[in-house]
């Protein structure tokens, strides 16, 4: 059976600006298939689900106005009016799951807002939930990053660090928060992934990969411009699914282009990652 990687479309809709989305999706296909597995960028065209965007798709919704940000209670209305929609993690995890694709790359997972007790990310419920393996540099810079953590560790979420001890905080390679394994190869967490499945666990592994060095950001450098978006976002009272594509868009605002390398940087590599893990889990064991 050949090996899959799925690719969630909101970095297309909401998360990189035109046309840096569209020569970062159609890169990060490029990149998978080099590693040895077959792309399916996940998203929402005029209501109906497409597991493998076409280039076209992808121009669409990296063009197009009204693009919801679809998640896990989005995706019925999303189709049910024929709408164009992003997948975030959890809907793009959901559909994969469904489509027998055990394996996806993103940038950042969703997770606790910083400052807001209740506004927490339906992320980390489908990585609760769904046997995926989720390949990302950690959880989005913006977050709550330590509160984060706690949450993957009390639903059971097996964190990973590939070549890593700690998680890293996307933009920068180290939040002094610990994985629970290090990975030094993809066998490894291919061996980790197994694990699970032997014990019959739900939910899935968390595959966190440090940005590459030559791209990565200060942590210290980046928090007061992430402050400084979080200050204008309660000053406009924004609220749910408005709050994240705001804050990364002020975020590349206030911290400029190094910012956005830093993203494209760590988007690339961790679809180079995920097709090997995908790679390395379809091999017949003692390969």
């Amino acid at each position: 059976m050949p090996a899959f990687v799925a690719f969630e479309s909101t970095v297309i809709a909401h998360g990189l600006p035109y046309p840096q989305n569209v020569k970062t999706a159609l890169r990060l296909e490029t990149i998978a298939r080099t590693a040895g597995a077959e792309p399916r960028t996940i998203g929402i065209v005029g209501g109906e689900v497409i597991v493998g965007l076409t280039e076209s798709q992808i121009l669409h919704l990296a063009q197009a106005e009204d693009v919801r940000k679809v998640s896990l209670r989005d995706l019925p209305v999303a189709t049910a009016q024929q709408l164009d929609g992003a997948t975030t993690v959890a809907a793009t995890m959901h559909l994969a799951h469904r489509h027998g694709i055990g394996v996806m790359a993103t940038g950042g997972i969703g997770g606790v807002h910083r400052g807001a007790r209740f506004d927490v990310s339906a992320d980390l419920d489908a990585l609760a939930r769904l046997p995926m393996t989720v390949v990302c540099s950690g959880a989005k810079a913006i977050l709550d990053l330590p509160t984060t953590r706690e949450v993957l560790e009390t639903r059971g979420v097996t964190v990973a660090g590939y070549q890593t001890d700690e998680m890293p905080a996307f933009y920068s390679r180290s939040s002094g928060l610990p994985v629970d394994a290090r990975c030094e190869t993809p066998e490894d967490v291919a061996a980790l992934v197994q694990a699970r499945r032997r014990l019959d666990l739900s939910g899935a592994v968390l595959v966190t990969v440090p940005v590459p060095e030559d791209a990565a950001l200060p942590r210290e450098a980046v928090e007061p411009a992430i402050a400084q978006a979080l200050d204008e976002a309660e000053t406009l009272n924004l609220r749910s699914a408005e709050v994240t594509p705001f804050l990364l868009s002020r975020l590349r605002d206030l911290a400029g282009d190094d910012a956005l390398w830093a993203n494209v940087a760590l988007l690339e590599n961790n679809a180079h990652i995920a097709g090997l893990i995908a790679k390395a889990l379809e091999a017949p064991r003692g390969a």
